[in-house]
Parts: structure tokens; C-alpha cells; sequence
């Protein structure tokens, strides 16, 4: 490869670093070409932009950044590949579903600003809530109590008028 070309792909992937909120590094190195076609058939449904890089592009893409990526650097062996997305669980539900005997195999992931390393982290990756998932839980949480005042107030009222009815109904 020349050297413009690396130059230009060194600048593509510091792009897509850049343009994508999370990202995955993955191992897919006992991958068939079938079994690679149907991952990035999957990537594409789940809005997951899929690269097979180079380690050494890779790394040179991330140390361009300002950003700084240094825990990621010793999971670069092997054949990688990077999936990118604006859902910080998407990638790791998408890995933890299609994943058989451990290929592919999550190498590292940087997610909600934090670095994950090693496989085992996938199910605490697949357990991170979106920014708009917690937004929700939130609002739930602050209308909850508004609710409960509401049936309260409602149930009150009825009750009220009820007993100002059995009592208006009494004879005396």
C-alpha cells in the first residue's frame, strides 16, 4: 500500500472516530467470509457501521486524535474489525446475539467515554443504558410522584364528596 493511501485511510478512520459517539474493537480473526457477510448484514439493520482495519493504521488514526486512546493500543493484534455506533449497547447486544464459541470476540470497546478491555466486559457493555433510555427512566421517576398526588387528591375528593352525601342522606 502506498504511502497516500495509508495517509488517506489513516484520515477516513480518524473521521469515523470522530462522527461516532462509541465504538468496538473486535476480534474476527476465525471468521469465515460467510460468517463476516452476515455480521456486516446484521451491522447494517442495527445501524452499526462496520471496518475491517489495519492494526497499525488504526493506531496511527488514534494517536492523531486529541483524544487520548493509549489503553487501546495493546488489543491491536490479530485481524480487527471496528464497529462503530451512536448506542453505546447496540455493538455489544449485536456481539453477545451472533456471537458462537466466542468468535467474534470483543477486544476492547470505548463506550460513554470510558474504555472497556477483554472479552469479559461485554455483558457489563450490553448493560450500559442510552443517554435516551436514562432520560426516560428519569422522567418516569419525576412524574411518578406527581401522579401518586393526583390519585390521591382524585380518590380524596371522591371520598369527601361520599361522605358528605351518606351524611346529607341521614335522616337527623
Amino acid at each position: 500500500m502506498r504511502k497516500e493511501d495509508k495517509n488517506l485511510v489513516i484520515t477516513q478512520l480518524s473521521d469515523t472516530v470522530k462522527e461516532y459517539a462509541h465504538f468496538y474493537v473486535v476480534d474476527v480473526t476465525a471468521m469465515t467470509a460467510a460468517q463476516t457477510a452476515a455480521l456486516r448484514r446484521e451491522c447494517f439493520n442495527q445501524d452499526i457501521k462496520m471496518v475491517v482495519v489495519k492494526n497499525t493504521l488504526l493506531h496511527k488514526a488514534l494517536e492523531s486524535l486529541e483524544e487520548d486512546y493509549s489503553p487501546l493500543y495493546d488489543c491491536l493484534k490479530g485481524t480487527t474489525a471496528i464497529l462503530f455506533s451512536n448506542v453505546a449497547n447496540a455493538p455489544a447486544k449485536l456481539i453477545k446475539k451472533v456471537a458462537k464459541d466466542g468468535i467474534p470476540g470483543l477486544k476492547a470497546a470505548y463506550a460513554e467515554e470510558s474504555f472497556y478491555i477483554g472479552a469479559d466486559q461485554l455483558d457489563t457493555l450490553t448493560n450500559i443504558k442510552s443517554k435516551n433510555e436514562i432520560i426516560a427512566e428519569i422522567i418516569a421517576l419525576l412524574q411518578s410522584p406527581a401522579k401518586n398526588v393526583i390519585s390521591a387528591l382524585q380518590s380524596g375528593g371522591n371520598t369527601l364528596h361520599g361522605v358528605l352525601k351518606t351524611l346529607g342522606e341521614r335522616p337527623e
